[in-house]
């Protein structure tokens, strides 16, 4: 029963459509507007993996249906996206353009898994600087990888897009360099100027419109899109031979963790911004692999949410799935109407659109809010976005997680400690002979050595009591050393009491023998006023021992008492038992 609920969970259904009486004239606007920013970027985005625009086109149109259809979040715009492009460029150079189909079909298998085990939380232990990080990594590998089509020229062998882009300038011819990157200006320029003129301009679309014309009108000697399919390709299943599956694997893999990262961030920061209601991550994740299937079935690329659309959706009145399905619709229509004059649309001009749109992906705002936050964030960012542009996107994060964690580790062993009290209220005689220690904050792994060797060390005592009660974490390595530190001092005739286990550690400390560690099972208190008076009752028993085998030393003072303190250097006291 339960599995059948979770199954049914993760289907569309009426609840999706709630709202869509009152709310479909905005939803049909904003689909109409996201269709007009998409065009261009997805045949860029198309153009930049090595796919091609019609690949690009595709997948927007497949890949936007069925994700608003089968996703989690309401107003989430799914389709190509810069980071995909990052992924698949060196996958599809290695592999040929054939690989693309039978990729995309691995990496939405292994996303819909995802969905389906209800892995999607899991992007909730990313951290902050890993994600912005990441971002800026992208957005720079985005621009770089476009420097050769802005001067008109091919990129270099090289898998790296610094490094490519380099190769690729070495063999501009500078009388071939004035159109492209004058078109590329024009673009830049349109692009940064509509939003202030006013914020629903589509300065993409305008700045491709007028950089064709000029192009075509001035016949400019730049290279073009080419020629584009006026339908749909019919459905193929890609051939998914053992072969072709063990060659594909890793970068099916990388992909698919590609597409849930960014989907998953996507929906998060839309349902933030948006009034929409939550978004449900494990659905968005079955969505997600679906579209991507889907696409493979009709050549295009594998898919992801994409937050630069998603956020049109939202400032422009989307709020239920019709706006993302009109979208992808809106894009359809191009395909069966417009194919003639799109593919006359420059490549050099798709380079500026990119340049620009990866140059908004990086807010000052939140590079200035990343760096000044603290000396370990700040390493976190700068050390994922080096790995991104030099490496590759999933050893980023996955550094970037290490890095943050090794800092979190180091912050959390520092709130831990173990602090030597004074016992309260008026001293008594033989209090010297007493000692408390308070564990505070985390006593785990990574400080359990630390509490160890700072409490083995005590001297000149005949009582520790242990007080636990303000310990917030506890792992089982921090148990044990508790159980090491209870038996080295037992060893040495130190009685060892403790005081204040919370519940929650209870079992912990049971299972690995602290409890047992203790030399009687009266030696574990509740409150600490108790465990004093239990203390000196075992101080007096010891003085007394101690005067019977030497009535002579009993009468001298204690050597080296500190009177303030009341604690001083007695002699090393035998091993006393409970009564």
């Amino acid at each position: 029963m339960k599995a059948l609920t979770a199954a049914r969970a993760l289907l569309p259904g009426r609840r999706d459509y709630a709202d869509l009486p009152r709310t479909w004239k905005g939803d049909l606007i904003a689909g109409v507007t996201v269709g007009i920013v998409a065009l261009p970027l997805a045949l860029a985005f198309g153009v930049s993996s090595g796919a091609g625009a019609a690949s690009g086109l595709i997948t927007a149109v497949i890949a936007g249906i069925v994700a608003a259809v089968f996703g989690g979040s309401n107003i989430q715009v799914s389709g190509p996206t810069g980071a995909m492009v990052v992924v698949l460029g060196p996958v599809i150079a290695a592999h040929g353009p054939g690989a693309l189909a039978a990729v995309a079909v691995l990496a939405g298998v292994i996303v819909v898994a995802a969905g389906v085990l209800k892995l999607g939380r899991v992007v909730t232990l990313l951290p902050w600087p890993v994600i912005e990080g990441f971002t800026l990594g992208i957005a720079l590998i985005i621009f770089l990888q476009q420097v050769p089509a802005a001067f008109g020229v091919k990129a270099g062998p090289n898998s790296n897009a610094a490094v490519s882009a380099v190769q690729g300038l070495a063999t501009a011819s500078p009388a071939a360099l004035l159109a492209p990157l004058a078109l590329v200006a024009l673009v830049a320029v349109i692009m940064i100027a509509a939003p202030r003129i006013h914020p629903q301009i589509p300065g993409s679309l305008i700045a491709i419109i007028i950089a064709s014309i000029a192009a075509q009108v001035l016949d400019l000697p730049v290279a073009r899109i080419g020629a584009l399919p006026d339908s749909l390709p019919a459905p193929v299943i890609p051939s998914l031979d053992w072969g072709t599956v063990a060659a594909l694997a890793a970068p099916a893999a990388t992909i698919a963790a590609l597409a849930a990262i960014e989907s998953l961030l996507s929906a998060r920061v839309a349902a933030s911004i948006s009034d929409t209601g939550p978004y449900d991550a494990d659905r968005e994740l079955l969505g997600q692999g679906l579209a991507s299937v889907c696409s493979g079935f009709f050549g295009g690329m594998p898919a992801t949410g994409a937050i630069a659309r998603t956020a049109v959706n939202i400032r422009s009145g989307g709020r239920t799935r019709l706006a993302a399905v009109t979208h992808a619709l809106v894009l359809l229509g191009v395909v069966y109407l417009a194919t003639g004059p799109v593919s006359r649309i420059p490549l050099a001009a798709l380079a500026g659109v990119l340049m620009v749109t990866a140059t908004r992906m990086v807010s000052l705002a939140t590079l200035r809010s990343v760096i000044g936050s603290t000396r370990a964030d700040t390493v976190v960012f700068f050390v994922t976005a080096l790995i991104t542009v030099s490496f590759d996107l999933i050893q980023a994060v996955a550094i970037g997680i290490a890095v943050a964690s090794f800092f979190a580790l180091r912050t959390l062993v520092k709130s831990s400690g173990v602090h030597r009290e004074e016992i309260p209220g008026p001293i008594q005689e033989g209090d010297e002979h007493i000692a408390v220690f308070r564990l505070d904050g985390a006593l785990f792994f990574a400080a359990a050595e630390r509490v160890l060797d700072r409490v083995s060390a005590i001297r000149n005592v005949d009582v520790v009591i242990i007080r636990m009660s303000q310990l917030q974490v506890l792992d089982a390595t921090g148990a044990r050393v508790i159980t090491d530190i209870v038996n080295a001092l037992e060893r040495r005739g130190i009685t060892v009491l403790i005081k204040g286990i919370q519940e929650r550690h209870l079992a912990l400390v049971t299972k690995v023998g602290v409890l047992e560690s203790l030399r009687h099972h009266k030696h574990l208190f509740d409150d600490l006023p108790p465990a004093v008076e239990h203390a000196r009752s075992h101080v007096a028993r010891a003085r007394a021992a101690r005067s019977a085998e030497n009535p002579a030393q009993d009468k001298a003072p204690d050597a080296g008492q500190d009177p303030a303190r009341g604690r001083g250097a007695a002699a090393t006291p035998g091993r006393t038992t409970d009564r």
